[in-house]
């Protein structure tokens, strides 16, 4: 299923400055990282073979990783917060 409006909003207001801050890379990361867990938890399970859905959802990770990247290069602080919160790193 689809993330709503409300749950994206939610997620800005979260880790953002304010509650239409949606550019910040934490923001996006957060975003990214909620419909690749809902992706990969659910969809894959009923749907094996989906190789179109597979390649979203390494564009996807893609991506977040390249956010991580740079917000790792621009302030490691905000970086090392992102990370625990999320739980990117085990």
């Amino acid at each position: 299923m689809a993330m709503t409006k409300e749950e994206k909003q939610e997620l800005v207001k979260k880790y953002g400055t304010s509650p239409k801050d949606s550019g910040r890379p934490e923001v996006q990361i957060a975003i990214l990282t909620k419909r690749i867990n809902e992706l990969s938890a659910n969809h894959f399970a009923a749907h094996k073979k989906d190789l179109h859905s597979r390649t979203g959802l390494l564009k996807m990770v893609g991506k977040r990783r390249k956010l991580l990247r740079y917000l790792e290069k621009k302030d490691i602080n905000r970086y090392r917060q992102i990370v625990k919160e999320l739980e990117l790193r085990k």
